[in-house]
């Protein structure tokens, strides 16, 4: 439906309380919507709609090895509608054979499967099977780290997960840990074309055998079934479709409980905004472990479009999108920023008459944007445009952005660059992936759109950091969001879903935002401490800094990250003695007090020296590292409003009092370490 964009909200008439804004809806929604069409209720009932629209049609592709010695890949090759449903029942009834004959679990009705794997059709076979016949996801992934995969299989009492083969000795190296796991299932052969088993470390079938543990391949679960065929059970819309273990920062992971219904509606919600027809080529590589990629997988088997899945390996993905060309895609500012980067280099900061030419047609065109006359341009694209629009293939009109904040210029650089419809979108694990998002028709940048049409959101006033619904011009606080694609909680854990659900069904997010003159959210700062760098990476601050003060140079600290930069960096007050004792060993040519010591580069680099050190021998990450520090000789105090009466750092106070400095660290990062950022952002 079309949206008056100088009016994208709607407040709900009576909805505004003391201390919290008006309830806020999609203008051109001001109902919440139920789904697409009255027969989807489940994850099932999307795959059949795709099925009734493309019955004969591509469904999924992927590109065969057609030369191991030479590791040369063709085209894709695809699997249509009703090969992909043959494949979902034959699966479907070869896993309820293993639950009753394997497990001797005779109703298996609610029970979990594990899946831990790159993208791949199976991924999505085995997902779509389990709403079929009544199981639910619980999604493992490489991030997590090793503790927390071994966490949520003992958390949600997996017995059968299905792997990739290069997992299968972890899982078996683990097995007294994870007593629950009985079954793997093997996603690549044990042999023959495609077996990697010959490159593994350890017999895998033998150490299994050993340890009491199943071990069957995918395609064996398949021909099982074949012979031994079960009717659907469809789930019902309030059973789980999965839990999604969310990457927490501090402690385990936590398990958000995500039914049938809430996937449905989210569904639903983005598919009304963002059109995807049948037509519809799109790549699979955003893990399907997180929320974000699995949403779109959805609306696009909703709209029996085509899935190409990507390789496995990110280095290898501009060649598989380039072979694919697809006309729908999801992106994340990580990878838009290293393709912005790219072209950048080659255009508007390429020397003489070439990038002369490229910054007037990107101003023209940006100037064009700017006033609402859309991405196109009849005398610029042809000469430069169209060129670069071949990075993605070609043929994109559509990209939707999230997971993370994205700058303002990159957003408008690549709208006009690509010629697509590039929107961002806002959204959680907790909220089905959907929150907010950009019209298709949207041409300006810094805010993350209207509600999607199954949401309603308001902003709740936070005294403490001076956010308040009441603010001028626009009011601002925390997003809060409700709708019923809200997850029913966190699994086993009442405590912290109480933290975050309250009695009448909204999610505190934790982020601030603010509404703007257009009715959009604008997200402008995050309630707790926990944040994301640009590359989505969650970062814990406290955490970090307790490890940086068991340094003895560090007297206080403090640990800065910005959303739409790649690194942190930090605040730090010496200890006089131990900056002394090391100015002695870097300088020591020179007398200097203590403000100089501060103020002496040579030193600045010597502390950072130590600094990482003390980092990596506490277990911090490279992205958890500061990668640039200003040393501060006046102590953060109750004085200067940085400390409370309790000694406790006051975050958001500091980082005002340290705006400028903070500014000047990631300027000199920006002219001394450009190409080690976007190095970073590739890895």
């Amino acid at each position: 439906m079309p949206i008056d964009l100088n009016n994208q909200t709607i407040q709900v008439p009576d909805s505004k309380r003391p201390g919290q804004t008006a309830i806020y809806r999609n203008s051109s929604f001001p109902e919440l919507i139920e789904s697409v069409k009255p027969e989807i209720k489940t994850t099932y009932d999307i795959f059949a709609n795709g099925l009734s629209i493309s019955r004969n049609k591509p469904c999924f592709g992927r590109r065969p090895l057609i030369n191991a010695q030479t590791g040369e890949y063709g085209p894709y090759e695809w699997e249509t509608y009703q090969e992909v449903s043959d494949r979902i029942d034959n699966f479907g009834s070869g896993l309820l054979d293993l639950f009753e004959n394997t497990l001797n679990i005779k109703d298996s009705k609610a029970h979990p499967v594990g899946i831990w794997s790159v993208n791949r059709p199976e991924w999505t076979i085995t997902d779509i099977t389990c709403s079929a016949y009544s199981l639910f996801i619980v999604a493992l992934y490489d991030s997590l780290g090793p503790e927390a995969v071994e966490y949520a299989i003992n958390h949600s009492e997996l017995q059968i997960v299905v792997c990739s083969i290069e997992h299968i000795p972890k899982l078996l190296k683990i097995s007294e840990k994870i007593p629950s796991l009985k079954v793997i299932i093997s996603l690549d052969p044990f042999e023959g074309p495609g077996s990697i088993i010959s490159t593994l470390d350890t017999d895998i079938i033998a150490m299994a055998a050993e340890k009491n543990i199943h071990l069957v391949e995918f395609k064996a679960v398949e021909k099982l079934g074949e012979t031994k065929k079960k009717p659907h059970r469809c789930a019902a819309p309030d059973d789980l479709t999965c839990i999604m273990y969310t990457s927490g920062t501090t402690g385990l992971p936590k398990g958000a409980m995500i039914t049938q219904d809430n996937c449905v509606i989210s569904v639903s919600a983005i598919y009304l905004r963002y059109c995807p027809k049948q037509t519809d080529i799109s790549i699979s590589y955003l893990p399907l472990a997180h929320i974000f990629a699995r949403l779109a997988d959805w609306m696009l088997i909703l709209a029996g479009s085509q899935i190409g899945y990507f390789r496995g390996d990110m280095s290898l993905l501009m060649n598989d999108i380039q072979t694919l060309q697809p006309t729908f895609m999801i992106i994340v500012p990580r990878l838009l920023n290293r393709i912005y980067s790219n072209i950048a280099q080659a255009t508007i900061l390429a020397p003489g008459i070439k990038g002369a030419i490229a910054r007037k047609a990107v101003s023209a065109k940006i100037e064009r944007l700017s006033s609402g006359g859309g991405v196109n341009h009849a005398f610029w694209d042809p000469l430069i445009f169209n060129k670069i629009k071949s990075v993605l293939g070609g043929r994109v009109r559509t990209m939707i952005t999230g997971a993370a904040p994205i700058a303002n210029d990159i957003l408008q650089f690549m709208r006009i660059v690509l010629g697509c419809s590039l929107v961002e979108g806002y959204g959680a694990t907790e909220t089905s992936a959907a929150a907010t998002g950009q019209d298709l028709t949207e041409y300006t940048a810094g805010h993350v759109g209207a509600p999607f049409p199954a949401n309603e959101i308001k902003l709740v006033d936070i005294p403490d950091m001076n956010y308040l619904s009441t603010d001028k011009p626009f009011p601002r606080g925390e997003v809060c969001v409700r709708g019923r694609n809200i997850f029913i909680g966190y699994y086993k854990d009442e405590e912290k879903t109480r933290e975050v659900l309250d009695s009448e069904g909204w999610y505190h997010t934790g982020d601030v935002g603010a509404i703007n003159e257009r009715g959009c959210l604008r997200l402008i700062d995050r309630k707790k401490n926990i944040f994301k760098l640009a590359q989505g990476e969650y970062i814990a601050p406290e955490k970090i800094e307790n490890i940086y003060v068991k340094e003895p140079l560090v007297s206080q600290i403090f640990v800065h990250g910005d959303s739409l930069q790649p690194c942190l960096v930090a605040v730090i007050v010496p200890d006089p003695v131990a900056l002394n004792k090391l100015a002695q060993q870097v300088v020591p040519e020179e007398t200097l007090d203590y403000q100089g010591q501060c103020d002496n580069p040579a030193i600045q680099e010597a502390v950072l020296t130590q600094l990482n050190y003390a980092a990596k021998k506490g277990g911090l990450l490279g992205f958890e590292m500061a990668k640039a520090i200003y040393l501060e000789t006046d102590p953060f105090s109750t004085e200067n409003d940085i400390l409370t009466p309790s000694f406790k750092l006051k975050r958001h106070q500091a980082m005002i009092h340290y705006e400028k400095r903070i500014a000047e660290l990631y300027g000199k990062l920006d002219i001394k370490n450009e190409k080690a950022i976007f190095n970073k952002q590739q890895q």
